[in-house]
């Protein structure tokens, strides 16, 4: 009976942990958060296609410096911040601030003639402006794609789940794709390495 007791949560946890991916997949978990002239992409179709053209295909971490190096990043992926958190608070904590020199950034890194890019941000919603910035600064259309769910996914906002508020809901790393902590200083943000 006592065995009965200890088995039937870790089961019901077990069933949960397992349905969730599903669940999402079922929900559409990857809508668009913004509008874009670039290309949707699922992070699994993401690096699908940047495998087969990996001189050309680069991964671009358009998130802050801290979370490219605290929270982890995809394996190869580049640092270019699109905007940086300033001194200033708000509601939600530090305000962003754009980065003036996104497109110079871009360009010191790839070639706007061949190189295709995949923004990548937290949820999906920075790389949205990063795919714009992209396409103004001279970078094709029909090169620049926006990474749905990003790298953490977002949040699970069912009240019955034992998830609700946390990162749990597709992305990068949940859907079990190569990333890595590990700091490289030629994937580094470039203006911090060369100082």
């Amino acid at each position: 009976m006592k065995l009965v007791k200890v088995v039937k949560p870790l089961i019901f946890m077990l069933i949960v942990l397992f349905s969730l991916p599903s669940y999402a997949l079922h929900k559409g978990v990857y809508p668009v958060k913004k509008p874009h002239e670039g290309v949707n992409v699922k992070p699994r179709e993401a690096d699908e296609i940047q495998k087969k053209n990996p001189g050309a295909s680069h991964i671009v971490d358009v998130r802050s410096r801290y979370e490219y190096q605290d929270i982890g990043h995809p394996v190869g992926a580049y640092n270019i911040p699109v905007f940086f958190y300033s001194k200033e608070t708000g509601s939600k904590g530090y305000k962003m601030i754009p980065n003036e020199n996104f497109c110079e950034d871009l360009k010191a890194r790839f070639n706007t003639d061949k190189d295709s890019l995949f923004m990548i941000c937290r949820s999906g919603e920075r790389s949205t402006t990063a795919v714009t910035e992209a396409i103004k600064c001279g970078f094709s259309k029909d090169r620049v794609y926006n990474v749905l769910g990003g790298f953490e996914g977002d949040k699970v906002h069912e009240g019955v789940s034992p998830f609700k508020g946390q990162r749990m809901v597709g992305g990068w790393r949940l859907e079990g794709l190569p990333w890595t902590y590990k700091m490289i200083p030629e994937r580094m943000y470039l203006p911090d390495v060369k100082e």
